[in-house]
């Protein structure tokens, strides 16, 4: 699972937002000030951050723009706040967050925040460690090179990608970007079931996901279970 910054100066919120994001299997380091998430953040690399708003030495937004002027904004970060106006969350927006939540935050929101987020980074860094060959061609993708799914969505839109003999995925990348994430997830999962012929155990290692937390997210994308399970016959 992913490792997760969370930088919050009440104790409280910083416990709470620990035991939910340990629960969904991530690795959590809590910092309660900018000195401690600059800190942080140089040591362990997070692939996501929660980052507070208010905060008495160094605001969050201040913070957030300290990363973005030194290069630093490497990873997707969520703001928080009870007592942010529309503005705060616009120009923490226009500096490179990610997200921003409001507080009192509910569990849902949370966790789907999260997962937006860190499917956002999973795509960038993939998309990242694909070189383009001279001449700016697209490469031409073969079943068992790179996964359907994510060749499709490396690919100039609208693009149809066959991952192998267990479906053909279609992805129209004209699309608003929440909805284009979803379906390259749904494909990945759906790619992988085939592959493994149904097995969640197999999908889980995988896709390095806990099998209830496969559960939901596959049940969350409106995946076909059955779908692997009828190839197998």
């Amino acid at each position: 699972m992913a490792n997760i910054l969370v930088v919050d100066d009440e104790l409280g919120i910083r416990d709470l937002l620990f035991e939910i994001l340990n629960d969904e299997g991530h690795n959590v380091e809590l910092a309660e000030n900018a000195s401690e998430a600059r800190a942080a953040r140089q040591r362990a690399r997070p692939d996501l951050v929660l980052l507070d708003i208010w905060m008495p030495d160094t605001d969050g937004v201040t913070l957030l723009k300290e990363w973005s002027t030194a290069n630093l904004l490497s990873m997707p970060v969520i703001m928080m706040s009870g007592h942010a106006t529309i503005d705060t969350a616009v120009e923490a927006t226009r500096i490179g967050a990610f997200a921003f939540l409001e507080k009192p935050i509910t569990m849902q929101k949370l966790l789907k925040a999260v997962e937006q987020g860190l499917a956002r980074e999973d795509a960038r860094r993939a998309a990242a460690s694909v070189v383009p060959p001279a001449g700016g061609f697209a490469p031409t993708v073969t079943s068992g090179s790179v996964p359907g799914a994510m060749a499709a969505a490396l690919a100039p839109a609208p693009v149809v990608v066959d991952p192998g003999p267990q479906a053909l995925q279609s992805f129209d990348l004209d699309r608003p970007l929440r909805e284009a994430r979803d379906g390259f997830e749904k494909a990945y999962f759906e790619f992988h079931l085939a592959m493994e012929n149904g097995s969640m155990t197999r999908v889980a290692e995988k896709t390095g996901l806990e099998r209830t937390h496969l559960y939901r997210k596959l049940k969350q994308l409106g995946v076909d279970l059955s779908r692997g399970r009828r190839s197998a016959v």
